[in-house]
């Protein structure tokens, strides 16, 4: 049966702590043994949280997932164990990470990213007393696993607004990580966003690799080459949908001078992006920290949820970072933003997802 559940409005990024392991790293917090023996609710040694491709340190997806994680462990004393992805790691690798967390007693057991879709499938059915979650993908149908899912098309819609109205040539880019329908439901929501506010306004649209092994989401020297010819083209406000790549993306239009609008968390305020944030216009959010959180929690209460668990605009599962004080002065652009915004909430703009 599924249940859906509001994601937490506050989840914000912390800092990343550096891997000192190589090959499949690891880290771990003071995670408890017996788990919550006050409340007799919880019991566990707390989250087991399998990165994606990328690893932490991406300062985009994996890093929001990971403030979900420390969110989680700060209000609840849970504990629990993140470990990295290898580099050309096999689907075997996938079920043995999440098999070893399982084993271990961690709960919930997350896999951060599609790609685990097989795995957790695998390794849930063989721990039906283990809550599985899994970020970006619905197609895991079991009573142990929440498939933790978002409008994307939404937030992405609302960057389409900022990047036209905030242009100065009626030219703008869009660069997705790896060319899969999951990044093309980001390129679609930014289209139709952008040409609500001019029509003729001219895109330039890229997809890095194919697949992802070919670091798409993982390579910021993609992200640069790619950002450097859509510059040289025209454009003068860049979104990218490209992970890890995203920094190289955002370290050229600073050097160019140009708008770049960030993705997943609120890159505005990422550490290792501190140098480029007076060119980072907002960011496209996706609150994968928010479920991360929701879903520890609902564990540490003993009300695990489970089927499709979708974040959107209506509850702030996706939103439109507007740090930037730079971006703030731009009344008419935040007014088009806000307007978007609630035209969505209302149901009075459906936004395309291909």
């Amino acid at each position: 049966m599924s249940r859906r559940n509001r994601f937490s409005q506050a989840a914000a990024v912390a800092a990343v702590v550096a891997l000192a392991a190589t090959g499949c790293g690891e880290s771990s917090t003071g995670a408890k043994s017996s788990g919550d023996k006050e409340s007799g609710k919880y019991s566990g040694k707390g989250i087991g949280l399998a990165y994606d491709i990328g690893g932490k340190g991406d300062q985009s997806f994996n890093d929001a997932a990971y403030a979900g994680f420390q969110k989680a462990d700060k209000e609840f004393g849970i504990g629990g164990r993140d470990v990295e992805p290898q580099d050309g790691e096999a689907e075997a690798d996938k079920v043995q990470r999440l098999t070893q967390l399982a084993k271990e007693g961690y709960n919930p057991v997350i896999g951060v990213g599609y790609i685990y879709a097989p795995a957790v499938k695998e390794v849930a059915a063989k721990f039906p007393d283990t809550t599985f979650g899994i970020i970006d993908d619905e197609t895991v149908q079991a009573k142990n696993v929440a498939d933790l899912v978002f409008h994307e098309e939404q937030a992405s819609y609302l960057a389409g607004v900022a990047a036209a109205k905030a242009s100065k040539k009626g030219h703008i880019g869009f660069i997705g990580g790896v060319d899969i329908p999951l990044i093309h439901k980001f390129e679609a929501g930014y289209v139709q966003g952008a040409k609500s506010v001019n029509p003729n306004i001219k895109i330039e649209s890229q997809y890095l690799t194919e697949t992802p092994q070919e670091g798409g989401f993982s390579s910021p020297d993609k992200g640069t080459a790619g950002a450097s010819g859509q510059i040289d083209a025209g454009a003068d406000v860049i979104y990218h949908a490209a992970g890890l790549s995203g920094q190289g993306v955002i370290s050229e239009a600073a050097a160019k001078k140009v708008w770049a609008i960030g993705v997943d968390s609120d890159q505005y305020n990422q550490s290792s992006l501190a140098k480029y944030k007076d060119y980072i216009l907002g960011s496209a959010l996706k609150n994968v920290g928010g479920a991360v959180y929701d879903l520890a929690k609902s564990v540490h209460e003993g009300k695990p949820l489970s089927g499709v668990v979708r974040g959107s605009l209506s509850n702030d599962g996706v939103g439109f970072a507007d740090s930037n004080p730079k971006y703030k002065a731009m009344t008419d652009v935040v007014a088009a933003v806000d307007k978007a915004k609630k035209d969505i909430v209302d149901g009075k703009v459906t936004v395309n997802t291909k």
